[in-house]
């Protein structure tokens, strides 16, 4: 019988029983008893020191265990079986000579389900195994239910996480559709903003969180209007006062929903154009109130903005961007942050090397235009 047949098995007459004892006689009597009531997964030794490896071959729903044998007691390997399975042992039902009260006693407190002395009535231990086996094997199957409920939650759960991604995704598509800014761009910015992330100390679970909530930093773009979000130059202060609202639309947009994702991805959009030295958008934070997530999305976003060909500029070379980031140093960006991009640069250009644009733009412009254009 395979494991998962066995894992699926309920039926008491199908249980793995173990037969442990070092006298020949007692392994054929007690075997013969089991198997003609109808027991026949029936595994005996004589030999103590096999009881373990039997046990995880055969995967035991019962042992009936003597208490003195050689080299190891019955004791021993109850103790054995407790470190094993990390405290839940299965039933061992103890056969002994020993009639005494301490051997009973010490029996049951080292992890035995139940006690019987030698000379045994048949019928009563057959009625401990029945009772014993009636209990392992409905924990069984409570078990198995158990893990079956986990298996459909988490597959669920996966349903509703990629459900979610798609969303994510399609609502990344139509900003694109409105904005000059590429589907690339989206890639490079989220994978520097996962490698800047990690060497900050964010673990595995939220920098994956960050690679599919940042791509929705600027999503608050689909409710600027057209004569201003393709302007083809610098806004007037009217404008870019509408420009500013798109983190605040974007926020309004992702709220909502309480999942990591969106509730990251949400902060993500609200804090982005917000700086370290509290002269951002929308709400002029500072420093550490502004979340780590918003902190380093504006960091990776700036600086592929930066290096990237737009249809009303060209791209900067690496080095001018990469001084820029420095200079902006405790001013826009956190101090640290960038620290860790520099100490990280290589993987970073990498990533654009990995993703570049295939086009390049062919108008210049200036730092202030690029900054006052919302990167």
């Amino acid at each position: 019988m395979s494991k998962i047949d066995d894992e699926m098995n309920t039926d008491p007459k199908k249980a793995n029983i173990l037969v442990v004892d070092d006298e020949a006689v007692n392994v054929r009597v007690v075997q013969k008893m089991l198997t003609t009531t109808g027991y026949h997964n029936v595994v005996c030794t004589q030999d103590p020191v096999e009881v373990l490896a039997l046990y995880q071959k055969h995967n035991i729903d019962l042992i009936l265990l003597d208490l003195d044998m050689p080299v190891l007691s019955g004791y021993d390997i109850m103790d054995q079986l407790i470190t094993l399975t990390n405290g839940n042992p299965p039933p061992i039902l103890v056969l002994t000579a020993q009639h005494t009260q301490s051997h009973r006693q010490r029996a049951l407190d080292n992890g035995a389900r139940d006690f019987v002395t030698k000379p045994f009535d048949v019928d009563e231990l057959l009625s401990r195994v029945r009772n014993l086996l009636e209990v392992q094997m409905a924990h069984k199957y409570i078990h198995r239910q158990n893990v079956t409920l986990e298996q459909r939650v988490r597959e669920r759960t996966q349903e509703l996480n990629d459900t979610r991604l798609q969303v994510v995704r399609r609502l990344c598509r139509a900003a694109e559709y409105r904005d000059e800014e590429t589907g690339l761009h989206i890639i490079r910015m989220s994978k520097t903003s996962v490698v800047i992330a990690k060497a900050a100390g964010m673990d595995d679970e939220q920098c994956d969180l960050l690679l599919n909530a940042s791509p929705m930093h600027d999503i608050g773009k689909i409710g600027i209007p057209d004569h201003i979000l393709l302007k083809p130059g610098k806004f007037d202060p009217e404008e870019w006062a509408i420009m500013q609202t798109h983190a605040q639309i974007g926020a309004d947009i992702l709220s909502g929903d309480d999942s990591g994702l969106m509730v990251m991805a949400h902060d993500i959009a609200l804090t982005h154009h917000e700086k370290w030295n509290g002269k951002g958008y929308p709400n002029g934070l500072r420093a550490e109130a502004i979340p780590l997530t918003g902190r380093i999305t504006a960091l990776a976003d700036v600086f592929d903005a930066l290096i990237s060909a737009r249809p009303y500029k060209k791209a900067w070379p690496i080095e001018k961007a990469v001084d820029l980031i420095a200079q902006e140093k405790g001013r826009h960006f956190d101090p640290a942050l960038v620290e860790h991009f520099l100490d990280h640069l290589p993987e970073i250009i990498a990533i654009k090397k990995d993703y570049e644009e295939p086009v390049e733009a062919s108008r210049q412009e200036n730092t202030e235009a690029v900054f006052l254009r919302g990167v």
